[in-house]
């Protein structure tokens, strides 16, 4: 329950709805006859262009929020009201509001309006007899939001490399060397006629295939910002004043 102490700290808080989603923020409250918080505009919709009244007798008030017993979607279908109006509800507002919601009326409950938490501009005449024309303008802005996720994965693939590698090996040969004197003493030592056979050995290189991890390179994610134009539409309200003039039909000034 939200008592009357707590009205002029109600203004921006926001609103979530019985299943706990945001419904949005507090712009003007109303009193009942008895200075009680009876109804509240709630800013809905993007960036709080729109507003829906939702009752406040029910309400319950936990730190800066305030939740109600109703969903998102049904409050934003409630009647249509002026909240912008520096008044009290009408009768007829309050009887169609208090007949969306499902709630009982005596008849009496006459609201007031408690304001805003910035002043607006008045609906009636200054004291210099001017008027005062408003009109809403667009409040665009951004929001971030995750779009996507990127990630890494490293793998192992299998594939077959060729590589020519030279190799060397002997092959016999038969060498003659006539006998001089440098080399005779050797070639008489020994028998002078005989059997005998000489081997010898012959090596050859063959390829042998290993591997070895090296590292290559490093792989990172990176963002960049990229900036595109986008356009944006809402619907906007702007007021108009016709002047009568003696002896001159209706002027439009806008």
């Amino acid at each position: 329950m939200i008592t009357r102490e707590k009205i002029d700290s109600l203004h921006g808080y926001d609103v979530y709805d019985c299943t706990g989603d945001k419904v949005g923020s507090i712009g003007a409250v109303w009193t009942d006859g008895a200075g009680e918080p009876a109804w509240a505009s709630v800013r809905t919709g993007w960036f709080g262009l729109g507003e829906s009244l939702v009752p406040l007798r029910d309400a319950d008030l936990q730190g800066d929020r305030v939740v109600v017993p109703f969903e998102k979607a049904y409050i934003k279908d409630a009647p249509d009201v002026d909240a912008d109006a520096d008044e009290p509800l009408t009768s007829d507002e309050v009887v169609r509001l208090y007949q969306y919601y499902a709630m009982s009326w005596d008849g009496s409950a006459r609201t007031g309006h408690t304001g805003r938490s910035a002043p607006r501009h008045s609906r009636g005449a200054d004291a210099d007899d001017a008027m005062t024309r408003s009109e809403e303008r667009l409040a665009v802005g951004t929001e971030r939001e995750p779009v996507g996720r990127a990630r890494l994965r490293k793998y192992v693939v299998t594939e077959q490399q060729q590589v020519r590698i030279p190799v060397v090996r002997e092959e016999a040969r038969i060498e003659r060397e006539p006998v001089t004197d440098a080399n005779r003493a050797r070639a008489v030592d020994g028998p002078d006629i005989t059997e005998s056979e000489h081997e010898t050995t012959l090596y050859a290189e063959r390829p042998v295939v290993d591997t070895e991890v090296v590292p290559v390179e490093r792989v990172r994610l990176g963002t960049e910002k990229v900036t595109e134009q986008r356009n944006v539409q809402g619907r906007v309200r702007k007021e108009q004043i016709e002047a009568d003039l003696p002896g001159d039909g209706p002027r439009r000034i806008s």
